[in-house]
């Protein structure tokens, strides 16, 4: 499975997961099978609110799910419409995060339960 978590450092494991998904300055994508890490930059991440473009991101590398601290129902209904599940992470890091997910203890972010003008969220 690949997973993409916003950090906001380029630490890979030991990064901080970042409290919303748009904002994140890295994008850190694991690879749970062969526990490959790759590291993108989110060049998109100072966009206005409800403007990030989460698919384009990823378009070459086939994420399965993302685990963030938040994220608004617009991006949630992309990554949707993509394929990708989205997932509520414990403040953490990567490692801590994908523990957690490993153990089935992360709720998943629907449109119904996304935030909304980043209030109330994380």
């Amino acid at each position: 499975m690949i997973i993409c978590i916003p950090t906001t450092t380029n630490e890979g494991k030991a990064a901080p997961v970042c409290e919303h998904f748009g904002s994140a300055p890295f994008f850190t994508i694991c690879d749970t099978e062969t526990e490959k890490i790759e590291v993108v930059a989110n060049s998109d991440h100072e966009h206005a609110h409800g403007m990030c473009q989460p698919l384009s991101i990823f378009a070459d590398r086939h994420i399965d799910a993302v685990l963030c601290g938040g994220m608004g129902a617009r991006a949630v209904q992309k990554l949707n419409q993509g394929g990708i599940r989205a997932y509520q992470a414990v403040p953490g890091t990567v490692a801590v995060v994908l523990d957690q997910f490993a153990a089935n203890r992360l709720a998943e972010i629907t449109v119904d339960n996304a935030c909304s003008q980043h209030q109330g969220c994380h």
